[in-house]
């Protein structure tokens, strides 16, 4: 008999247990898990979803470049390279005047790469700001 009092009291006590970790939906009356957003036999929202809190973010920028807005490099003069290039791009004057040495060296042997490269580049110069940055 006392075996008997000792499995009651364990079904009472998993009875009570589960009714703590239960809650029933609003929609359909099925008893749900306590930490249910979503009923699962209906699919209906029994909860507001809470969202997690939004992070502070702290932004310590100490970039302050007070020379020029978006200046990068050397400021070179659009007009110069131009007539540089006019009349002196088969040597490679204007690249010289960039500070490309390497492109010079090699419009300079090669005539301005076969005059293609001396075209291209004419064409390129006037649809560059002035001044323009190298």
């Amino acid at each position: 008999m006392a075996e008997m009092e000792t499995k009651t009291g364990a079904v009472e006590e998993q009875a009570v247990q589960t009714a703590q970790d239960t809650k029933f939906c609003k929609h359909c009356g099925n008893r749900i898990a306590a930490a249910a957003v979503v009923c699962p036999q209906c699919g209906c929202q029994v909860e507001e979803i809470r969202s997690a809190e939004t992070p502070q973010i702290n932004i310590t920028n100490t970039n302050t470049n007070t020379n020029m807005i978006g200046a990068v490099g050397r400021m070179k003069n659009k007009w110069v390279a131009f007539f540089l290039c006019l009349f002196l791009g088969g040597i490679g004057a204007h690249k010289f005047y960039e500070g490309k040495i390497g492109m010079g060296i090699l419009y300079l042997f090669t005539m301005g790469l076969f005059f293609i490269g001396w075209l291209v580049d004419l064409i390129a110069l006037l649809f560059k700001p002035n001044p323009y940055y190298v």
